[in-house]
């Protein structure tokens, strides 16, 4: 039996490991439920998704990036600007769904794909001149809209993988020391390149990251039940941890081993009514 197409074209659903400390720490099968928001420009508000109570929720504001903002934007060495839908994703609104539900948490990430010419690439001068503007603009960002983590999604690179473990790795425990963010997570998918820097990273700072969002989105369209739990296991033993979706979640949970489901993106299923979200967080919060 294919995973229909859709969740991976359209909705993008993905898997989620969580650290080897906290699995160690908590009951393996968890509720949490994360999605990224605000990159396609569509208008999408946090209002606009449901949020089920019985779940553990994060937003993740998609993105900011140590690029300027011009209209032929150029790397900034860790000086981060925001690039998502800051209209509709306001500091107010975070505030005010947050407020409205005491499930959710807001974060932001870090990178992503592209800007208006090209790939948005890891370019750090030095790692010491970058973590220091990183930390600085990154805690005005956090501060300024009420967040409560950061996701690492780096995709291209114009460094080697110790210069991003380097730099990302002090960035989230000096974060995390100045009591800036509660949590952090990285978003590495199956490529050579992405996985030498995030595994590098995981490595050295694995003990300051609670979560891997792993993109099985990655792999081809027609990926049936069977290959996507083999894959899931590979990555598993690579990171330390678990999760999937639907079916393949569903046999994931039966041996506890679902730690949570994150989608991209919000901005892509709002015309849909968000019925994927719906079934994912209905299977999270089932036992719970």
């Amino acid at each position: 039996m294919a995973l229909p197409k859709l969740f991976i074209t359209l909705l993008i659903i993905a898997a989620l490991f969580i650290s080897q400390i906290q699995v160690q720490a908590a009951p393996t099968n968890s509720n949490l439920f994360r999605e990224y928001i605000g990159a396609e420009f569509n208008n999408v508000k946090f209002t606009d998704v449901p949020i089920n109570p019985n779940v553990e929720f994060h937003f993740i504001l998609s993105f900011a990036l140590d690029y300027d903002t011009s209209g032929n934007p150029s790397p900034t060495n860790g000086n981060f600007n925001i690039f998502w839908d800051s209209d509709n994703l306001s500091p107010s609104q975070v505030s005010s769904i947050k407020n409205a539900h005491s499930n959710v948490k807001v974060a932001l990430s870090l990178g992503g794909d592209s800007v208006a010419n090209g790939n948005a690439y890891f370019s750090p001068s030095s790692v010491d001149s970058w973590v220091s503007n990183a930390v600085s603009s990154l805690t005005r960002i956090i501060k300024q809209y009420h967040l409560d983590g950061i996701d690492i999604d780096y995709e291209h690179f114009q460094a080697d993988p110790n210069t991003f473990a380097e730099c990302n790795g002090r960035l989230i425990t000096t974060l995390k020391k100045n009591k800036v963010i509660s949590f952090a997570s990285i978003a590495p998918f199956d490529d050579d390149q992405v996985q030498n820097h995030y595994l590098a990273l995981w490595s050295k700072y694995g003990q300051q990251i609670d979560y891997v969002n792993f993109q099985f989105y990655a792999y081809d369209e027609g990926t049936t039940v069977s290959q996507f739990l083999n894959y899931f296991k590979t990555q598993s033993s690579k990171y330390n941890g678990g999760n999937g979706f639907f079916t393949a979640c569903s046999r994931i949970k039966s041996v506890q081993q679902l730690h949570g489901i994150f989608i991209w993106s919000a901005d892509d299923s709002k015309a849909d009514g968000f019925p994927y979200e719906k079934q994912s967080r209905a299977l999270l919060a089932a036992g719970h």
